[in-house]
C-alpha cells in the first residue's frame, strides 16, 4: 500500500512533543512524502496514514476517530508503556525506513459497541457508588451465566487482553483470534474465572443488587465514562481498527521486550 496523504497527531499542549514533531517532519520530508500536523483534540478524516505520537491513550482516542474509515494508525510511543506503539521517538528513523521500504502489514482490530460507543480496548461496568461492591448479572446471547459480586465486569477484546483484562487475572489472547474476555474486577467468590467466548456473542449486564442504586458507569476504553440504568447491551462493532504493524515487530515480540513475558528468573 502507498501512502500519499499523511499526519502526525499530538496533544499541542505538550511542548516536548512539538519539538519531537519538528524532527519527524524533517524525517518524512527526506522520503518526499507530504504530512500535515494536527492535535490528537481536533482530529481530521481523508489520511491514508496517521502517526500518533504519545501513550497508549492516545493511540486509543486516534483509534475510535478512524475506526470505520481506511485510515492506518501508526503509532510513536512518548509515554511509559507504549504497548500499542511500534517504535520509540529514538528510532522513528529506521522504523520509517521500513514503512517506505514496505516491511509491514495492516491488521485490522476487532472493536466492541454499546449504546453508540465504539472500544478498542475494553468497555468497564462499574456502580455508580464507587467504593461499593454490587451485583452484577451477565447474559449471552440471552441466557442467564452468573451472578457476579464484584467491584465490576470487564468486557474486552483480544487488543485490550493485555491492558486492565490482565490486571485483573484475565488471559492474554492474540489479536487475530475473534473473541472476547469478560474478566469480573476483585469478585468476592473463589470460583469466578474469565470467560472467552466468541465474538459474533451478544453481552447483557445488568445490576442486581436492591441495596444499591441501579445506575451504573460504562467506562470506555479508560477514557469516557457514561451512565446508564438498568441492562446494558455489547457486541461486536461494524467498525474496526486499522493498525500498521511492522514486519520484526510481531505480537509476540512486544510481550516480551514490554512486559518481560516468560523472562528466566536470574537464579534459574
Amino acid at each position: 500500500m502507498k501512502f500519499k496523504n499523511c499526519a502526525i497527531a499530538y496533544n499541542f499542549d505538550n511542548s516536548e512533543h512539538k519539538t519531537i514533531c519538528t524532527k519527524l517532519l524533517e524525517e518524512i520530508s527526506a522520503f518526499g512524502l507530504r504530512c500535515d500536523v494536527i492535535n490528537i483534540n481536533s482530529l481530521k478524516h481523508d489520511y491514508d496514514l496517521v502517526f500518533v505520537m504519545g501513550g497508549d491513550g492516545t493511540i486509543l482516542k486516534a483509534a475510535r476517530f478512524y475506526s470505520g474509515s481506511e485510515t492506518v494508525i501508526f503509532g510513536i510511543n512518548i509515554g511509559r508503556l507504549g504497548f500499542l506503539s511500534q517504535t520509540s521517538k529514538e528510532n522513528f528513523s529506521n522504523a520509517f525506513q521500513k514503512i517506505f521500504n514496505g516491511e509491514y502489514k495492516i491488521e485490522k482490530r476487532i472493536m466492541l459497541e454499546a449504546n453508540g460507543y465504539n472500544a478498542l480496548n475494553d468497555f468497564v461496568i462499574k456502580s455508580k457508588e464507587y467504593g461499593r461492591t454490587s451485583r452484577f448479572s451477565v447474559k449471552i446471547d440471552g441466557k442467564e451465566v452468573c451472578t457476579y459480586v464484584a467491584d465490576g465486569v470487564i468486557i474486552s477484546t483480544p487488543t485490550g487482553s493485555t491492558a486492565y483484562c490482565l490486571s485483573a487475572g484475565g488471559p492474554v489472547i492474540t489479536p487475530n483470534i475473534e473473541a472476547f474476555v469478560i474478566v469480573p474486577v476483585c469478585a468476592h467468590t473463589l470460583t469466578a474465572r474469565p470467560l472467552v467466548i466468541p465474538s459474533d456473542s451478544v453481552i447483557s449486564v445488568s445490576q442486581t443488587d436492591s441495596k444499591s442504586s441501579k445506575t451504573c458507569v460504562l467506562s470506555v476504553d479508560g477514557q469516557g465514562n457514561y451512565e446508564f440504568k438498568d441492562e446494558i447491551t455489547i457486541k461486536k462493532s461494524s467498525r474496526k481498527t486499522n493498525l500498521l504493524i511492522l514486519d520484526d515487530l510481531n505480537f509476540y515480540t512486544i510481550l516480551q521486550t514490554k512486559l518481560n513475558w516468560g523472562t528466566t528468573p536470574n537464579y534459574c
